[in-house]
């Protein structure tokens, strides 16, 4: 069986690794290869290997990372088709949407692309008689990602691009459920030019990641994955000096009134909840039917969920593949279950949904719940899978009210024709990204992604303007060049002269 190593100061290792984790292919349910888990040692090895490369990375010119992202970028276009079939057997979500990951996390290496444009500084003259202040950002040094098993490409292209445009040098530590993309990403690196050392991929476990979170030579780690972790991560990195980004679970929303086109609104509500079986940290979890929006909303999208072809991510006529792994079917399963016991009803049940040829593989059908409640668990917790709950609301304002007590505050979306509801709904709630009649409000890569309340712990969004500032510090240098007559230094503040 296939043994997936780590990449470490630009080759394939084994490191001091002994233990390993399966990996599935979640359309027939069978291991197809194991992944390494790092022991501290080797979370040691790869840290002093970006350390040193960081020597002298740090001092490159700004022409050779962004020429070198360049050719990183037309090898991701040049391996697309290689990438998602990787991210497809071990993900388990069908090609196209893996070939929409890659295309979304290459918007962040184009924008790495134009780093010198962010990391221009500023310049005052005269700011005193003969004293004029400048300032630049520098890079941290040996930075850390800890990325999801949802997006094993795109959530960390989120990261180490702009982090390398910065001068930083970079160890991944992706999901062990679907490790293989990372390592083809740090060929195509290696392809591109970029030197040994700056990109480094350790795969493992808690053990790999708190070795990252404790190792004195890592600067900063940036984490996306569930909220309780990403309080642990937060906690634990800056208690230990680091800077930390951590992007925590959702629980979205989709509100939609009654002057709504229904078909369109049930059209990317659909897609918004089940594609990549639900597994997204912007998936649409909840529609929000404002009045009489309610039982017409509930037939089209009764019908739009039976529509969705669910087979293996491989056969590229199905719209949903199947989940990660078993407990994440049992998971599923559970929540439509508990769902039902508790009054919620079942309009389109998911449970036992069977593929023909793949009766072992990880599939659960897409699930419809109506008359869901706040206190119901299929409301309050983030199922993570193919599920959308229908809670029902009498005006636009108790819809606002609603997410607004929601603890997470990631994404939200508002379905309407009405201007003025729009626009009083993107001001009213407490989310940091919001779509309107946009299911999925992911932003550009000039723009920065991050949400509110227990959807971000800390203050620091991802990519963007965020992500430049985050992976950079600045310098302020106020410079006097006085005539070669020196005169006496003056006792007053400068700024008196």
């Amino acid at each position: 069986m296939n043994t997936i190593e780590h990449w470490i100061n630009g080759v394939s290792t084994p490191a001091g690794s002994t233990r390993t984790a399966p990996v599935y292919d979640p359309a027939t349910g069978k291991q197809q290869s194991a992944v390494l888990l790092a022991e501290s040692a080797d979370v040691d090895t790869a840290v002093a290997a970006a350390a040193k490369a960081a020597e002298s990375w740090s001092e490159s010119s700004l022409t050779q990372r962004t020429r070198i992202l360049f050719a990183f970028r037309e090898l991701l276009v040049k391996h697309e088709d290689e990438l998602a079939r990787v991210i497809s057997s071990e993900h388990g979500k069908v090609v196209d949407d893996a070939r929409g990951e890659i295309v979304r996390g290459r918007e962040v290496v184009e924008y790495a692309c134009g780093i010198a444009d962010a990391l221009k500084g500023s310049f005052s003259d005269q700011v005193s008689r003969g004293v004029d202040v400048h300032d630049f950002r520098q890079p941290l040094g040996v930075v850390a990602g800890i990325t999801p098993f949802n997006f094993p490409i795109m959530v960390p292209l989120w990261m180490h691009p702009v982090a390398i445009a910065a001068g930083n040098t970079f160890v991944l530590k992706p999901s062990e459920r679907d490790p293989s993309a990372s390592n083809l990403v740090a060929q195509l690196y290696a392809e591109a030019g970029l030197p040994d050392g700056v990109f480094n991929v350790v795969h493992g476990d808690k053990v790999a990641v708190d070795a990252l979170l404790d190792h004195p030579d890592v600067s900063a780690v940036s984490f996306v994955g569930s909220t309780p972790i990403a309080k642990y991560v937060h906690e634990r990195g800056t208690a230990t000096g680091k800077r930390v980004q951590a992007l925590g679970g959702a629980k979205n929303h989709a509100v939609v009134l009654p002057d709504a086109d229904l078909e369109y609104a049930a059209n990317h509500l659909t897609a918004a909840a089940f594609g990549s079986a639900g597994q997204r940290c912007m998936a649409i979890s909840v529609a929000v039917a404002v009045g009489d929006a309610g039982d017409r909303l509930i037939g089209v999208l009764e019908r739009k969920a039976r529509e969705v072809k669910v087979g293996p991510g491989s056969d590229a006529t199905n719209d949903m593949g199947p989940v990660v792994t078993a407990a994440a079917r049992d998971r599923v399963l559970t929540a439509v279950a508990r769902g039902a016991e508790e009054g919620a009803t079942v309009v389109v049940d998911g449970r036992g949904h069977s593929v023909d040829g793949h009766e072992e593989g990880f599939f659960v059908g897409p699930s419809l719940l109506d008359h869901v409640t706040t206190e119901m668990q299929a409301y309050r917790e983030e199922i993570f899978g193919p599920v959308l709950a229908v809670v029902r609301v009498s005006t636009v304002d108790e819809a606002i009210a609603l997410i607004n007590a929601n603890p997470y505050g990631n994404g939200t979306a508002i379905f309407t024709g009405s201007g003025e509801a729009a626009r009083r709904f993107q001001r009213g709630v407490h989310v940091g990204m919001i779509g309107v009649n946009v299911p999925i409000p992911v932003p550009m890569s000039y723009y920065s992604f991050g949400g509110w309340k227990d959807s971000l712990i800390g203050d620091s969004p991802i990519h963007g303007p965020a992500g430049v500032r985050f992976y950079t510090r600045a310098k302020v240098v106020t410079t006097r060049w006085p005539e070669t007559e020196a005169h006496g230094a003056a006792f007053n503040f400068p700024t008196a002269n």
